[in-house]
């Protein structure tokens, strides 16, 4: 353990052209800056540990994981195979597809109004949006708090009598409703749950078997605690008001598993011979959306550019896209440079948001620059990435830091160049977090979640 520290010091002070003296050094170096930043992360008691699987469609390419799962000493170590809630990510592995999957069958389509699934908004503000409304967060519905009584059928009542918000098409706005109602549409349409119709269409054929809602509780040894709930129990309140099976949130999945999708998706929406997801189904879902007159991008279910794509970094090109879950967790995948990142982690600290996105972003910018695809100037990109962080390294050290706050302080300045907007968005919820935390914990809650799922 001596040895790996030392050698995590010498990347960290001496310049990162020493580290291309060898492949050998080489490929210990692509992967060793990953790992200085999951440890600063759990230092700082950001998150309780983490685990990066960075892949391409044939496989992966290099994972790390580092912390334990849950913050006590005497928890297991993490590895791939660890469960993780997945929270919104919910919306992309499970929801999306499987909407695509009824689409793709003719079953419905993205321009069917709500009312001919949902009768309950016949007469409402909101009988016109569409499927496409949903999945692009354009239907203008907002979020709200459900009771512990409330049904499905009360939340639709719910939603179907919101007033005053923006017109279904009009702009972006990021809800979880949306996706509690495409879940909902997948069981009305399919005759199916959520969680039937996922494992039987998705997750069986694809060989993902650590990828399920409701998990068992043989398997709560392996899955990562959230902060608030135990380990196998949905994080998001909703989602546990509604069965623990919603569209929004309640998947648990594995790093391994989360690979194996998104080589799926770089695949076209086959993997290992099995046709999983149409070709259509795949370039409909990536395919660009421009919102909010195109200052906010989004995929059918997938981000590519908004105020949530922390994970894009600095060198995902503009035909990614990804997802957040605010327990933690992201996927970004990139097909143009035929690669994937996906980072799960059990978070702890869940104010510190501009931080946490931080993180994710300088995971993926480490992350593209050592494993690009050949030709793509890989060294030439990953030198200067490496050089940041090293010069920012040192700059933290000479200051007069606690102990307690150097590490975190050296998380945030390794990536200076985050976009305008994501900059703005987050100062804004953080400052409307500060106001309204102590009269309106309700209500702060729902804006931390939306900056970070």
């Amino acid at each position: 353990m001596r040895l790996i520290c030392c050698f995590i010091s010498f990347c960290l002070f001496f310049p990162a052209s020493i580290l291309f003296a060898s492949d050998e050094v080489l490929d210990y170096g692509r992967i060793a800056s990953i790992d200085l930043l999951l440890e600063l992360a759990i230092s700082n008691h950001l998150i309780a540990g983490g685990v990066v699987v960075i892949g391409n469609h044939s496989g992966i390419l290099s994972s790390t994981s580092r912390g334990r799962l849950s913050a006590s000493l005497e928890a297991p170590l993490l590895d791939q195979q660890t469960i993780f809630d997945l929270a919104s990510l919910t919306k992309v592995i499970a929801t999306a597809p499987a909407v695509m999957k009824l689409l793709d069958e003719g079953r419905i389509s993205l321009l069917d109004p709500l009312t001919r699934w949902f009768p309950e908004f016949k007469g409402s503000e909101r009988e016109n949006t569409t499927i496409l409304n949903l999945l692009t967060h354009t239907s203008g519905l907002t979020d709200f708090d459900m009771s512990t009584e409330q049904t499905m059928e009360t939340a639709i009542r719910t939603a179907a009598a919101e007033k005053n918000r923006h017109w279904p098409g009009s702009s972006f706005s990021y809800a979880d409703i949306n996706f509690i109602l495409l879940g909902e549409l997948v069981r009305r349409v399919s005759g199916k749950t959520l969680d039937a119709y996922c494992q039987e269409e998705l997750f069986a054929p694809l060989l993902t078997t650590e990828t399920m809602f409701l998990p068992a509780p043989n398997l709560t040894v392996r899955i990562a605690p959230t902060l608030g709930v135990d380990s196998g129990t949905v994080q998001d309140r909703n989602a546990r008001r509604l069965g623990s099976v919603a569209g929004h949130a309640g998947l648990f999945s594995s790093a391994q598993d989360l690979a194996r999708f998104a080589r799926l998706m770089l695949a076209g929406g086959a993997i290992d011979g099995r046709r999983i997801l149409s070709e259509r189904a795949v370039e409909q879902m990536t395919s660009p959306f421009l919102c909010s007159g195109g200052a906010v991008v989004r995929g059918l279910g997938w981000d590519k550019s908004s105020p949530f794509s922390s994970p894009k970094g600095r060198l995902f090109s503009e035909a990614s896209f990804g997802h957040t879950g605010y327990s933690g967790s992201s996927i970004w995948i990139d097909p143009e440079q035929d690669l994937f990142v996906v980072l799960l982690t059990n978070r702890l600290d869940y104010r510190n948001i501009r931080m946490f996105n931080q993180l994710r972003s300088d995971i993926s910018t480490l992350a593209v620059a050592e494993f690009r695809k050949p030709g793509d100037n890989q060294k030439m990109t990953a030198v200067p990435e490496i050089t940041r962080i090293t010069a920012n390294s040192r700059r933290t050290s000479t200051r007069s830091i606690p102990a307690a706050s150097r590490g975190i302080r050296l998380v945030a300045a390794v990536s200076d160049a985050h976009p305008k907007a994501q900059r703005h968005y987050s100062k804004k919820v953080g400052k409307k977090h500060r106001q309204k935390s102590s009269g309106r914990p309700r209500r702060a809650r729902i804006l931390q979640e939306r900056s970070a799922a």
